[in-house]
């Protein structure tokens, strides 16, 4: 089975791009065969009309909390939000959230998924510091234009199927809360790529521990993640990891008290039996 895991940007450019891991799931054993950069959204938007069949695990909110789609009559199902919000400029989109937040108590202004809190995520809110609700205005109108199956939100049964991942749920099982990445290289620290060689470690030694089968990671590429000091290398195969997993688990190991609106990520650390 063709895996992917993609480390999504709103805002891809050579110096930022989407970055993408291309896997090969066999035998018990994920191969990671390469990463690559989107350096644009027609890269991306070319790589989701790819054939399938495969399942990718993406880096970005596919929903916002149900609580804030009802509340602002954003639409009914997944595929009406998603085209509401296509139709939004940036501007429209932040100035929509700004009036929400800014019309809530103190406490009370960034809502939750259900998925965001066994998996410790942000609010899909949020559009500073890690502007998560900027990636979900970039890419969910991008799925929905691209056909592909969006599980839990909205399956069509193409062989294309698109899960959200998060990587970081990925690297707490191996160095816990340690951060491991930072965009700046002035702010990078013996301690960040101490903490990605680490991760790597674990990935390529007990994998199957956690996700029921072997990491196969070439060691030139196992380098090339160490050195990358913004972790978009490492983030995409972390996402492959989750994709990868969730491929073999029933209905991609959706629980049943998910809400389509919201979406689900999939790791074994957010399964509801």
């Amino acid at each position: 089975m063709l895996i992917f895991g993609v480390d999504f940007t709103s805002a891809p450019r050579p110096r930022k791009p989407v970055t993408r891991a291309v896997c090969e799931l066999s035998a018990g054993v994920l191969r990671v065969q390469y990463v690559e950069s989107l350096a644009d959204f027609a890269a991306f938007e070319a790589f989701l009309r790819r054939p399938g069949p495969w399942i990718a695990g993406f880096d970005f909110p596919f929903g916002q909390p149900a609580r804030l789609v009802r509340a602002l009559r954003w639409g009914e199902s997944w595929a009406e939000v998603a085209a509401r919000v296509g139709r939004m400029s940036k501007g429209e989109f932040l100035a929509a959230l700004k009036a929400y937040r800014d019309a809530r108590p103190p406490g009370d202004k960034h809502h939750l998924r259900r998925t965001d809190v066994p998996a410790g995520s942000r609010s899909p809110m949020m559009v500073y510091g890690v502007p998560v609700g900027r990636m979900f205005w970039a890419g969910v109108p991008r799925l929905l234009a691209a056909g592909v199956s969006v599980v839990p939100c909205h399956p069509t049964g193409d062989a294309r199927v698109a899960l959200e991942a998060y990587p970081a749920l990925v690297a707490r099982k191996w160095i816990d809360a340690r951060p491991y990445k930072n965009d700046t290289r002035a702010k990078q620290t013996g301690a960040l790529g101490d903490a990605r060689r680490d991760l790597i470690a674990g990935l390529r030694t007990t994998c199957r521990d956690h996700y029921g089968f072997a990491l196969d990671l070439a060691d030139d590429l196992a380098v090339a993640m160490v050195e990358d000091h913004s972790g978009d290398l490492l983030d995409a195969v972390l996402c492959s990891v989750q994709a990868a997993w969730a491929s073999g688990q029933p209905n991609y190991a959706m629980p049943s008290v998910v809400d389509p609106l919201e979406g689900w990520i999939v790791d074994p650390a957010t399964a509801i039996r």
